[in-house]
């Protein structure tokens, strides 16, 4: 199925959503490496306050190319970097903000208990950095430039941003690990 949602999203939101479905998003999506994470835990760890909200939020796993300009920042291109960087980061970010989804490429390691209910992981293309850019319509606002361009977190306005196809469902179902038992049967079968 398609769906076409739009940030902030809602639990309801995603709780429609199957392993497979192919999603659209408009609205706010944020950019976070693995920096950006590390720094987002260690802020939770201390109780500092952020300085962008993720209740009901759209995390991509980007570390997109930018150009500074007259009117703030031009993308340059934004493909997905690979999540199974931020799997370990992940379970402890998800008990302590409320992030519906996550985009990345390549899947997540045992993250899909801790999504149960409250987040999804949608999977974007590799190689699509400049597909990306046709759907990204602002830059709002960029967050710990001190990081670098690739780390920091930069607040995106989006609009029919995808193909995304829904990796791990918020049931706990989890595209890339069926496909991998599949692969492991077929081989041990051969």
């Amino acid at each position: 199925m398609e769906h076409y949602l739009n940030t902030p999203l809602e639990k309801k939101d995603i709780m429609k959503l199957d392993v497979g479905d192919i999603v659209y998003l408009t609205g706010t999506v944020l950019t976070a490496r693995d920096e950006a994470h590390k720094r987002i835990l260690e802020m939770a760890e201390k109780g500092e306050k952020l300085p962008f909200d993720l209740d009901s939020a759209v995390i991509y796993h980007c570390g997109p190319l930018m150009k500074k300009n007259n009117d703030g920042w031009k993308v340059i291109a934004a493909g997905p970097t690979t999540s199974g960087r931020m799997s370990g980061m992940t379970p402890e970010l998800l008990k302590r903000y409320n992030v519906r989804a996550l985009i990345g490429k390549g899947g997540m390691n045992k993250v899909a208990d801790s999504m149960k209910d409250k987040c999804i992981y949608l999977a974007y293309t590799g190689g699509c950095a400049a597909l990306a850019v046709e759907s990204i319509k602002k830059v709002s606002q960029v967050y710990w430039l001190d990081m670098g361009m690739p780390e920091a977190v930069w607040e995106l306005e989006v609009e029919n941003f995808g193909p995304l196809i829904v990796g791990i469902d918020a049931k706990g179902k989890d595209l890339y690990s069926e496909v991998s038992e599949h692969a492991r049967e077929a081989f041990l079968n051969l």
